[in-house]
Order: C-alpha cells, then structure tokens, then sequence
C-alpha cells in the first residue's frame, strides 16, 4: 500500500477519535483516529460517493 495523506473529518472535536480519510487513484480508504495503524476501509469511489449522498439524505430529514 502507499503512503496516505490522511485528512481529518471537519467534523472532529478536538482529542476525540473521528474518522480519517485518504484517496488515492481508484480507492477511498478511511480509519478511525484512536487506532490509525489499525483496520483501514477500502471502497471505490463511487460506492464511496453513493455513502455520503445517502448520509446527506439522512441529514436532512432530522
């Protein structure tokens, strides 16, 4: 695997454990801050895009 610029959800307070995300050519890879060497998801960018537009969704009926 290469070497990932990982980003940190906006989202985040500070100190707490939030998801980070990285991309790279064909893959969005995302992990969770308390345990960054830990488990990494893998999903393709449209299956990736699909996930936020229905979180977004979810958003906006609450």
């Amino acid at each position: 695997m290469p070497t990932l610029t990982w980003q940190k959800s906006s989202y985040c307070p500070e100190d707490n454990s939030c998801v980070h995300m990285a991309g790279e050519p064909g893959a969005v890879r995302l992990t969770e801050s308390g345990a960054p060497r830990g488990a990494i998801l893998t999903a393709a960018p449209a299956a990736f895009r699909s996930l936020l537009r229905t979180l977004e969704k979810e958003q906006d009926r609450d």
